[in-house]
């Protein structure tokens, strides 16, 4: 990760939120993330497959922890690291809706910066255990192979 001063991550987070209001306004929808000094645009192309596993993901959640919201491709930023991500579902203690918000996936810093490192592949069936949740995904669709 580029070393910036709080003034440059100001101003790219700045125009990170102007480039994510003007999305807001298209026909398409967008999808508006900063990573190591950079700024992503990504055109949403959602499918029904993974927008279900989405759903039925957050039901499980949400059923098994009442007290926390679970919120689908919401804008959250970690002002620590600079990093602005739109999960495609993220958790948050409801109390902690009206603050600021941190979500993190195992984060931590190495020689290319800042990343997520824990990555452990599942088959469709299997039954996960998350942090406190055990996510049953036999219901879950899986993707067209050219998706």
């Amino acid at each position: 990760m580029a070393d910036f001063t709080p003034e440059q991550m100001r101003r790219m987070h700045a125009f990170a939120e102007q480039l994510a209001e003007l999305a807001e306004h298209q026909e398409d929808r967008w999808k508006v993330q900063t990573t190591d000094g950079q700024i992503f645009l990504t055109l949403l192309s959602p499918t029904a497959p993974h927008g279900l596993n989405v759903v039925r993901l957050r039901r499980q959640i949400e059923a098994q922890t009442p007290e926390v919201m679970a919120l689908s491709n919401t804008n959250m930023g970690d002002p620590l690291t600079g990093l602005t991500k739109v999960p495609d579902l993220m958790v948050i203690a409801e109390e902690a809706t009206d603050d600021t918000v941190t979500v993190h996936s195992d984060p931590s810093e190495g020689p290319d910066g800042t990343r997520y490192r824990k990555k452990v592949p599942y088959a469709f069936g299997d039954t996960v255990a998350t942090g406190r949740w055990t996510l049953d995904t036999t219901r879950l669709k899986s993707y067209p192979a050219d998706w």
